[in-house]
């Protein structure tokens, strides 16, 4: 996360959004940079049949939608809030500058994308031609790694409609998957929460 005070040095503002607030749509020119100081976002997309595909969960201390600002390309996906936030935004061309004076950052910034990228990668191969339990065990040992690696057990606070949108599954596949996994020993249901 870049510092907030340099963020505003560089003449940074704040916004507010409602739950299930619109900040950026699909194909929208890439005019801040974000990074969230309270909630969540998600980044996602839509198919012909309305379908979601939800590229990206992004919580309190991440950015999202970096490699459009930088590569002034449009948005490739809707940036929604999933819960009220509160997000730090820097216009593009300071964001640039706070950039190049500021080497360290990116630096971080390349290992924060490469890391990005490494996931899509992975879910990638893990979607096609996987079975459903496949899937999703991919994701949430991914989740655990992230996050929680010491934590056991370590509590994924995603719904399963967010895990069949990552995974390209059905959220009725999900649901019963996650009981056969359960049943298999191979994470657990506490009070209706999930955990590995």
């Amino acid at each position: 996360m870049i510092n907030v005070q340099l963020m505003r040095e560089y003449g940074a503002v704040e916004r507010q959004l409602d739950r299930g607030e619109m900040l950026v749509q699909e194909g929208d020119k890439a005019v801040f940079y974000y990074q969230i100081l309270a909630g969540e976002v998600k980044m996602n997309n839509y198919n012909d049949e309305g379908q979601e595909t939800i590229q990206g969960i992004f919580k309190k201390g991440e950015s999202f939608g970096e490699p459009a600002v930088i590569g002034a390309f449009p948005f490739p996906a809707n940036a929604i809030a999933v819960s009220a936030s509160k997000l730090i935004c820097l216009e593009r061309n300071r964001f640039i500058d706070l950039l190049k004076n500021n080497p360290d950052i990116s630096f971080s910034l390349l290992q924060l994308l490469s890391n990005r990228l490494r996931f899509k990668a992975i879910m990638s191969k893990e979607v096609k031609g996987f079975e459903a339990e496949h899937r999703i065990m991919v994701l949430l040992n991914y989740i655990k790694k992230r996050d929680g690696e010491d934590e056991s057990p370590f509590q994924i606070t995603m719904t399963r409609q967010t895990i069949a949108n990552l995974t390209g599954l059905r959220v009725e596949t999900v649901i019963r998957t996650i009981k056969k996994l359960e049943k298999e020993g191979k994470l657990q249901i506490i009070n209706k929460k999930l955990f590995l």
